[in-house]
């Protein structure tokens, strides 16, 4: 008798230390993507932010005028804008993530 409940708490264990190590791989899989997700919302509305840094990266090529901005996420914002100098007029792409990183200038074409 009390060698068939020591196989049979061994058996048991068995059972459980999987369904244990899956929890835990769940719980260590779960901290790694909340730790890795980048664009967690800040505090305050990034907008205004956005707006002057892009404005500041634009006004090297002219006059600034900022059309719109839009949120890729929380965090991660798009701002639409043109540049006007010389009599040309073009048109920024400017990405911002508590930083511009990346900036487009295009002329814009088609104009009578």
């Amino acid at each position: 008798m009390r060698g068939s409940m020591l196989t049979l708490a061994v058996l048991a264990s068995l059972g459980l230390s999987g369904c244990a190590a899956s929890i835990a791989a769940s719980a260590v899989g779960a901290a790694v993507r909340a730790a890795d997700k980048p664009d967690r919302a800040p505090a305050q509305d990034p907008g205004p932010a956005a707006r002057q840094a892009c404005t500041e990266q634009a006004s090297a090529h002219g006059t600034v005028h900022i059309i719109d901005t839009t949120y890729r996420s929380a965090a991660k914002l798009t701002v639409w804008g043109s540049v006007e100098a010389e009599g040309r007029k073009r048109s920024f792409e400017c990405h911002y993530e508590g930083k511009v990183t990346s900036f487009k200038l295009r002329e814009i074409t088609g104009r009578p």
